[in-house]
């Protein structure tokens, strides 16, 4: 019986063509792509909450589409240093 494709798995195989695209200054900077300090200090505030099981139905679709936006990004990721690593 086939595996059940999971979110990652579809991410990761509608993200292949967007990364085929990258040119290698820009699978570099894609690398380097971090949130910035205000949003990382809400994710970790949202973790906490979500981690002491108090997080209101509002503050549970935020952090999930944090979580989704941080899922996208990290593939992406991983994917520009595969891209680096074919070119080198």
């Amino acid at each position: 019986m086939p595996e059940e494709p999971t979110t990652i798995t579809v991410l990761d195989r509608l993200l292949d063509p967007v990364s085929r695209c990258l040119s290698e200054d820009a699978a570099r900077a894609l690398i380097g792509v971090r949130a910035d300090a205000q949003t990382q200090t809400r994710v970790q505030e949202l973790a906490e909450k979500c981690n002491e099981g108090t997080l209101t139905l509002e503050e549970r679709s935020e952090y999930e589409s944090y979580v989704m936006a941080a899922n996208i990004v990290a593939i992406l990721q991983a994917k520009a240093r595969a891209r680096l690593a074919e070119a080198s």
